[in-house]
């Protein structure tokens, strides 16, 4: 089933799955109504000068909620690691680690809607490879659907085979999608367009005040009358026009005063890009059968391993699926030589050269945010176990869902095949 929304569209997420119409309503009616908790291994706290923390906020964009935490401490933010960046419009719990300050300094972090506990302390900082996922529990209110009970039952069904594994759209912003965009130019060294599409380029659902100064510095290109107009709280788009201002033209230097990861953030939002566009080719060209293994297609088994399909195991191939051992994947390349090894691989380098995007990019691009774009291969699906219920608190028209998701999966990926509507109800 096709997706009818622009921006679903936009970002590469064309199809559904599942054949019901879907049960519409809100997804996020209140931040409490989307509730997520990193799951992790054994952490160990010995000693070292790395604070581990737990971090719960509501309703914060981590990277803004990590420079106010930043601020506050008197410590750089470079100082503060994390093991996977969490929805704005949440409750969200997770672990930090802050180098170099004692437990005694999270006294002074008082910041509305924010708390900061403090487990111990480690060697080493949090990394990716911290996470071993993420617990959700879910509201979805206001529904629309005629048949709620079906399309959650088709739902819960569809993921435990496999769902499309998406990058969802707050991968791209939320309300502005624009992350890969920004990250296309500067993959192309066109560090203008960069600040343009970053300061400038407004959207319909942004506030009005927020809109008035996008529009001014798209139309005219003026850093100062578009400073003039740009609220105090849009910290990032200010530090680029404030760069512009005091030295006009320097584009490199004004799109650098974004935070690095960041910067990351926007490149890799290419690599996520590039892979829905791709998986969105494959459901459509396989007629709804796009996890089946076919020969050039990669394996990615649990433990990272990859393989290639050939004519001579593709019969085992499908046995390991089927028994859960593996997935067949896509490949988004970066820095590293990428030569094409299926059809799917031949639309993946279609796709790069219509962005204009090459290997040297990613590696030129790594020396401006201190970042290396390593290509990597990502499961064509999703599987999950949801425990999940309508007519929640004796409401009728609302729907609580519970399940857990491996890191880099996207919660809003499920849900938007249960619910087919407007990304918008779901932001």
């Amino acid at each position: 089933m096709k997706s009818p929304y622009g921006t679903e569209q936009l970002l590469g997420m064309e199809y559904y799955l599942t054949k019901s119409a879907g049960t519409g309503g809100i997804l996020r009616k209140t931040p409490e109504d989307f509730v997520v908790e990193e799951v992790y291994s054994d952490i160990k706290l010995t000693s070292g000068p790395h604070l581990i923390c737990e971090l719960e906020k509501t309703n914060w964009d981590l990277m803004r909620a990590l420079k106010e935490i930043s601020k506050t401490l008197g410590v750089s933010y470079q100082r503060i690691s994390f093991a996977g960046t969490k929805d704005k419009r949440a409750v969200t719990k997770q672990l930090i680690s802050i180098y170099g300050i004692k437990e005694e300094d999270l006294a002074r972090v008082m910041i509305k809607d924010i708390n900061l506990r403090a487990l111990g302390y480690a060697r080493t900082q949090l990394s990716l490879g911290d996470l071993k996922g993420n617990s959700f529990g879910i509201n979805v209110s206001d529904c629309t659907g005629d048949d709620l009970e079906g399309a959650l039952e088709e739902c819960i069904a569809a993921a435990k085979t496999g769902l499309p594994n998406y990058y969802g759209i707050q991968r791209f912003g939320t309300i502005r999608p624009i992350s890969h965009i920004v990250g296309i130019a500067l993959l192309k060294g066109d560090f203008k367009d960069a600040c343009m599409k970053y300061a400038g380029y407004p959207f319909d659902d942004e506030a009005e005040e927020v809109k008035a100064a996008r529009e001014v510095f798209e139309k005219t290109g003026d850093a100062a009358d578009a400073l003039e107009l740009m609220p105090v709280r849009m910290h990032y788009e200010r530090s680029i026009l404030h760069h512009l201002v005091e030295k006009p033209g320097d584009y490199k230097g004004a799109i650098g005063t974004i935070p690095p990861k960041l910067l990351s953030m926007f490149v890799s939002a290419v690599q996520s890009y590039i892979f829905n566009r791709v998986l969105s080719m494959r459901i459509r060209e396989t007629d709804g059968d796009p996890f089946s293994p076919q020969i050039g297609d990669r394996l990615l088994f649990a433990d990272g391993r990859e393989d290639i399909v050939t004519a001579a195991n593709i019969n085992a191939a499908n046995i390991h699926i089927k028994r859960g051992r593996c997935r067949t994947a896509i490949y988004m390349p970066g820095s590293e030589d990428f030569e094409p090894k299926s059809e799917t691989e031949r639309y993946t380098a279609d796709l790069m050269a219509e962005c204009g995007v090459t290997k040297e990019a990613y590696a030129d691009v790594s020396k401006l945010v201190g970042s290396r774009f390593a290509g990597a291969s990502r499961a064509m699906c999703l599987t999950a176990d949801i425990a999940g219920a309508v007519n929640r608190d004796g409401d009728e028209r609302s729907i609580r869902l519970e399940f857990r998701l491996p890191p880099g999966h996207y919660a809003t990926t499920v849900c938007r095949e249960l619910m087919k509507t407007d990304p918008g109800y779901m932001a």
